[in-house]
């Protein structure tokens, strides 16, 4: 179910909430876990209800490891009365069990990588093993469950964290209930346990808090008129640039390039900030993802402001793992490297995603060996870098193949400007303008006033306007924030067209 459709906003929304709650004011708390159990799970299954069975197995695979893992460490004795009690019984324990734990930590690990594997990377792996050893071993086309990224190394974080001793006894219920939790379900933020399930067991959190049924429904509706009224306008004109990338010439290459830029950002941000604000309305604070990372001056900066919870993530199960920065420079360049290899594939199955990454690693490593030289540079001149290699390196992000991104790069090196084609120019003149600046003097004289429109737009939000989190921070519930969510939300209702998914679906 996407967030941006009729049914999730006018139907599915309202009896989660309502149901919920009142649920809960019975104060049978396990029925209101059963219930949001229930509706993430036809949030999860609606296009495609054999997805249920991935997801259900997976949830109940991992909860018999952490239960194994949990026993050896306990002895299958816990004597705690309370949460904290317990937690520090299997610290304790857990201490002399390390080794008998480790076997069930690696099993956990291997089985939740290789689901991803086969659901994501078969085919990947296949179409590469024809090509180098020339056989012909026949395309599975597996269909990629929706957000099968995201639970898997949500899930992956929680054997770890149970390997370490960090995690109490938690029901099966709860558990499941942290793991499918449907705001953050498809695309993030990857939540942890102490993060995340401490909040579903606050029985103050399970009643109504109208500041935060406010500010839910503000955060909501900036994330919706991003998604829907700037990320989708955008994707119109990178769908058709990247279909017809031999015709583009420097002057839409660049155009389709930028709108891309401000596709992934918004469609992304719109994202990050709905599921926030959905978690707000059930009173769950849901970790920033997403902090302004085109503000950033230098390419290490960047990505610590960009899909946060899945930088967290490589950093705490992989790179502090190998080392850190712990063993001189050259393997910290190392351990730099693999996570931004790792974080390639983890996009998509596609040697593209590999060699973006490849180069975003190559340019952190640049950064950090330099460092005194860029910390030096001029900020404007250091943010032009930035940006400008992360844009040019979206070619690569977004192109059906690395021959595609090289002619579409050579597009843009051959110098030859010419004027906005027209399908660009179509992509812009979405209705709500047209309605106000269609057939005035100044559109008949200027057609691209339309283009000029949402890219002068797009770089005043994220440049000039404070971002989503920052707004979130000082919310005040007042009469002028009341009207201004009901516009949004209502011109963003008004302009749905279409089945149109958020982008880190896909990943």
């Amino acid at each position: 179910m996407l967030f941006n459709s009729y049914i999730f906003i006018f139907l599915f929304l309202p009896i989660c909430i309502v149901g919920y709650f009142l649920l809960n004011k019975t104060k049978k708390y396990q029925l209101g876990h059963l219930f949001l159990l229930g509706m993430s799970l036809w949030f999860y299954g609606y296009f495609n209800p054999s997805y249920l069975l991935i997801i259900i197995s997976s949830v109940c695979i991992n909860y018999l490891l952490y239960l194994w893992m949990n026993r050896i460490q306990t002895g299958g004795l816990l004597k705690a009365t309370t949460e904290n009690e317990e937690l520090d019984v299997v610290r304790n324990s857990a201490i002399g069990h390390y080794k008998a734990c480790k076997p069930v930590a690696v099993l956990g690990v291997i089985i939740n990588l290789g689901i991803i594997f086969y659901f994501k990377y078969m085919d990947f792996f296949i179409e590469n093993v024809n090509a180098v050893a020339k056989t012909d071993w026949p395309l599975m086309h597996i269909v990629l469950p929706l957000g099968i990224s995201f639970f898997t190394f949500q899930q992956i974080s929680f054997i770890v964290d149970t390997y370490r001793g960090e995690v109490p006894r938690y029901n099966f219920l709860t558990y499941a209930c942290y793991v499918t939790f449907f705001p953050q379900l498809i695309a993030g933020p990857i939540v942890t346990h102490d993060e995340l399930i401490p909040q579903l067991l606050d029985e103050k959190k399970k009643v109504i808090n109208w500041d935060n049924m406010a500010k839910g429904f503000y955060m909501f509706a900036m994330g919706l008129g991003k998604k829907v009224l700037l990320a989708d306008v955008f994707g119109v004109a990178v769908s058709w640039g990247f279909e017809n990338v031999a015709d583009l010439k420097a002057t839409n290459a660049i155009l389709v390039i930028l709108a891309y830029t401000f596709q992934l950002y918004f469609d992304f941000s719109g994202y990050c900030d709905m599921a926030i604000g959905l978690g707000q309305m059930l009173n769950i604070d849901l970790p920033v993802n997403f902090n302004s990372p085109y503000k950033a001056l230098t390419i290490t900066d960047f990505w610590n402001r960009w899909h946060m919870t899945l930088n967290r993530f490589f950093t705490r199960y992989v790179y502090i793992p190998l080392g850190g920065s712990r063993r001189g420079n050259v393997r910290t360049y190392v351990n730099v490297f693999i996570v931004f290899l790792l974080s390639g594939f983890w996009h998509g199955a596609a040697w593209t995603f590999v060699l973006w990454s490849v180069l975003n690693g190559v340019f952190v490593i640049i950064t950090r060996m330099f460092k005194k030289f860029f910390d030096e540079m001029h900020p404007a001149l250091s943010w032009l870098i930035t940006q400008g290699f992360f844009v040019l390196s979206l070619v690569f992000f977004r192109a059906d193949s690395i021959g595609d991104a090289i002619e579409f790069i050579k597009q843009i090196l051959y110098v030859d400007f010419t004027n906005i084609d027209v399908h660009i120019l179509y992509a812009f003149q979405t209705p709500d303008l047209m309605h106000f600046l269609d057939g005035t003097a100044i559109t008949n004289s200027l057609p691209f006033i339309y283009v000029g429109i949402f890219y002068f737009l797009a770089l005043f939000i994220v440049l000039g306007a404070k971002n989503s989190h920052e707004k979130m921070l000082e919310f005040r519930p007042t009469v002028p924030k009341m009207l201004w969510t009901v516009v949004l939300i209502s011109v963003s209702v008004f302009s749905f067209s279409g089945i149109s998914t958020f982008l880190y679906f896909n990943f």
